[in-house]
């Protein structure tokens, strides 16, 4: 079952998740149909809020995408299709001591055919709760850290388009807008 993606200056993109407290059966039917939505936008992560329900939980799938990232979870280097496609709640990130600020062009669901440079750490580390409530702890970099602090700060009630540097920004300003009248509209009984 899939899920649909909300659009930018849909007001459920800018609220704070509530904290999971019930990991149960309606909880991981909830992260499936994620995924399932992720997958049929050809997307990499996709956070709550983007399918309309505020709560801590987002989804993460990179076995499509080129593994130049390092991970390790709980410890192991296990291989990606172990435990990708993987939802993530509760997330809790700390930045590895000592590593770069990356500018990398990033894109997301909630934005169509918008995409700007973005400046994050290259390296995290996450503890984690997956859809059945056992914790986990994850530690990578490159995409992998870029796609969880994108689906984190989603979680928060920030958006992309928030981390931008001023100049991005204002170069993305006109597709932004076309994009918030569009929702407006599309809202309108």
């Amino acid at each position: 079952m899939s899920l649909p993606i909300v659009h930018y200056n849909t007001p459920i993109l800018r609220k704070k998740g509530e904290k999971i407290a019930v990991f149960d059966a309606a909880l991981a039917k909830f992260a499936r149909a994620m995924v399932a939505s992720m997958h049929a936008a050809q997307g990499i992560g996709l956070a709550a809020q983007q399918v309309g329900k505020a709560v801590q939980l987002c989804v993460v799938d990179l076995r499509a995408a080129e593994a130049d990232f390092a991970w390790e979870l709980d410890g192991s280097r296990v291989p990606l299709d172990l435990f990708m496609p993987m939802a993530i709640a509760n997330p809790r990130i700390t930045v590895v001591p000592g590593t770069d600020e990356l500018i990398y062009e990033e894109g997301c669901l909630s934005f169509p055919k918008i995409r700007g440079d973005v400046v994050r750490p290259d390296a995290i580390t996450v503890a984690f709760q997956d859809e059945h409530g056992v914790p986990h702890t994850l530690r990578g970099d490159g995409l992998l850290s870029r796609c969880i602090q994108h689906e984190a700060d989603h979680l928060n009630g920030i958006l992309f388009i928030d981390r931008m540097a001023k100049k991005v920004r204002a170069d993305l300003d006109p597709a932004v807008r076309t994009l918030a009248k569009a929702t407006r509209d599309a809202a309108k009984p």
